[in-house]
């Protein structure tokens, strides 16, 4: 059985379930199963599922272990990053890419996804894209993801 929950403050455990979602969303990505994903991590499939729900209770090394399995890093000293504009390589919000943001409107806006992540996104659902509601920081975004990643650009 889990252990109790320690109490969170509510920004705490926004952050936590936003940081579950990101795990689960990787996965999906990836389109690994949870079994899969639980033996890479060395957890059972309920403690991955507990970690995607961004539960509490589950140990810090058991989330660590999930994000090495599924290829994600955590970098625990505070940066300046969530002041500056996404870029590739870099995480590129949801929320500065408008485009995006409906495409992947399941997530929440301020989740950033890898570069993979996000054209993964664009190219699965691009015809749910409006190109010509691509303002001029989305059409660099997906022209800089074409070229890092080796893929040919989207019809833009």
């Amino acid at each position: 059985m889990p252990s109790a929950a320690p109490p969170l403050t509510a920004t705490a455990d926004r952050r936590l379930a936003a940081f579950g979602r990101r795990i689960h969303a990787r996965r999906k990505a990836l389109k690994v199963s949870a079994t899969t994903a639980a033996e890479a991590a060395g957890m059972s499939r309920m403690t991955l599922h507990r970690i995607e729900r961004g539960e509490p209770s589950v140990t810090m090394g058991a989330y660590m272990n999930a994000l090495a399995a599924l290829g994600l890093d955590v970098d625990v000293i505070a940066t300046t990053e969530a002041a500056q504009p996404s870029l590739v390589p870099g995480g590129v919000r949801i929320a500065d890419h408008p485009q995006l943001r409906r495409l992947a409107w399941q997530l929440a806006p301020d989740t950033e996804l890898t570069p993979e992540e996000a054209w993964a996104t664009y190219e699965r659902n691009w015809r749910h894209v409006d190109a010509s509601a691509l303002d001029t920081r989305e059409r660099r975004l997906l022209d800089e993801l074409a070229r890092t990643l080796g893929k040919r650009p989207l019809h833009v």
